[in-house]
């Protein structure tokens, strides 16, 4: 056997959630790159959180489609709950109800178990199912038949996220608590073979909580930044989520009127959710506002200083992972850095600022300085950090070293 490719003849089932334009997506892309160059057939299968995504209603997939083309280098598949499976009296009851009053985790596990997929995939016999997020694992235990050990990739703690969207959730009461959705999320998390975990805090705090289970702490692979060739902007980059909304609503409130002279670009569709969200402040700074892009990476390549700030949010921050591998200065508060070790918040370069007075004057004070050359940002200590625990070599390494017990051969 090839010792680069220890993984050629193996089928892998990628079971991903419909999403892109955000951190899991990315992560999910790193995933099928390790586990191509390790030599497997990948099938990654997308599963959608909302009714009527049926495979076979190719159209309603259109725009999931053309918003991920990295996809369409192999096969991809689809799945999702047909109209006729939600209208049933159990789902109605188990489900819609709980879900009416808040319950996030019984509607995606329901809507997932519910879920048809593409005929083909569904028909194969595979090696290995990776899951990514706990309420797909009603997908991944169907196609793993028994037969195929399951690597579960929590994410985050998810109870949490839910309790945290649920915040300004108008659910009727009695509303989920957050105890009830962790109870369903540790309950699926049980049916897997193996859990590995995005960041150091919560791969402590589900080893506490499922002490029977075999844990791993894998950093993602985070696709490469460019480091140049530079260029004048200082960025932000940012999706459309609650913490992020907080995050820019905070930067441009809080930080921006203790500014003078500096402006940034805010790149990504959080912009969707600071319009909604804070109307008057969103048209106040519309011009900093860039929108949903294509290419991340440009965004960084043409830049001298990226800023980082987070106030909200729980898990690894992909965004800040990929700020450190453009190798720009860093401008973030200590949340942005959560998840990873202490040496992160003493790499040169990376300015750690918490209070908006302090934010400001490092942004004013890196925005006056001369802004570093592609040589200096391919050398920096955020890009080295980046190297050794994010890369795609990092990460093959350490999944190949993970799954390889799991193989149904592993022994022989």
């Amino acid at each position: 056997m090839d010792s680069s490719r220890p993984l050629l003849g193996r089928k892998v089932a990628l079971i991903h959630p419909a999403w892109h334009s955000c951190g899991t997506y990315r992560v999910v892309l790193g995933q099928i790159a390790a586990y191509r160059a390790l030599g497997a057939e990948v099938f990654p299968i997308a599963i959608s959180s909302d009714p009527g995504f049926a495979p076979r209603r190719r159209w309603i997939w259109r725009d999931f489609v053309k918003s991920t083309p990295e996809l369409d280098d192999g096969p991809r598949y689809f799945g999702g709950a047909p109209f006729s499976a939600v209208l049933g009296p159990r789902f109605l009851k188990n489900v819609l109800w709980p879900y009416v009053h808040g319950d996030q985790a019984i509607i995606r596990s329901g809507l997932a178990e519910r879920a048809l997929l593409s005929g083909e995939a569904e028909r194969r016999s595979y090696d290995l199912v990776h899951c990514n997020h706990f309420f797909l694992m009603p997908v991944a235990k169907r196609l793993a038949g028994g037969r195929a050990k399951i690597l579960l990739d929590s994410h985050d703690l998810q109870a949490r996220q839910f309790a945290l969207m649920n915040e300004r959730m108008p659910w009727l009461t009695p509303h989920a608590s957050y105890e009830t959705m962790l109870a369903q999320e540790l309950a699926l998390m049980r049916e897997a073979d193996l859990l590995i975990h995005l960041n150091a805090a919560e791969s402590e705090e589900f080893r506490a909580m499922l002490p029977e289970k075999k844990h791993a702490l894998l950093y993602p692979a985070v696709p490469e930044a460019p480091t140049g060739p530079g260029g004048p902007d200082i960025v932000l980059v940012a999706s459309n989520n609650s913490a992020n909304v907080e995050s820019v609503i905070w930067f441009l409130r809080e930080v921006v009127p203790l500014i003078q002279g500096a402006r940034a670009k805010i790149a990504g569709n959080v912009d969707a959710g600071v319009r909604a969200r804070e109307g008057a402040l969103f048209e106040s700074y519309k011009r900093w506002f860039l929108g949903r892009v294509e290419d991340p990476g440009a965004i960084y390549a043409g830049a001298r200083l990226a800023l980082l700030p987070t106030i909200g949010g729980h898990g690894l921050s992909i965004k800040t992972v990929e700020a450190m591998a453009s190798g720009l200065p860093l401008i973030a508060t200590p949340l942005a850095l959560r998840g990873m070790g202490e040496e992160a918040l003493s790499l040169a370069g990376v300015t750690v600022a918490e209070e908006p007075r302090s934010f400001a004057q490092a942004l004013m004070e890196a925005a006056a300085t001369a802004p570093p050359g592609a040589e200096e940002r391919k050398n920096a200590p955020s890009r080295a950090y980046y190297e050794a625990h994010f890369s795609a070599k990092a990460y093959r390494k350490n999944l190949a070293a993970l799954i390889a017990p799991l193989l149904p051969d592993a022994t022989q």
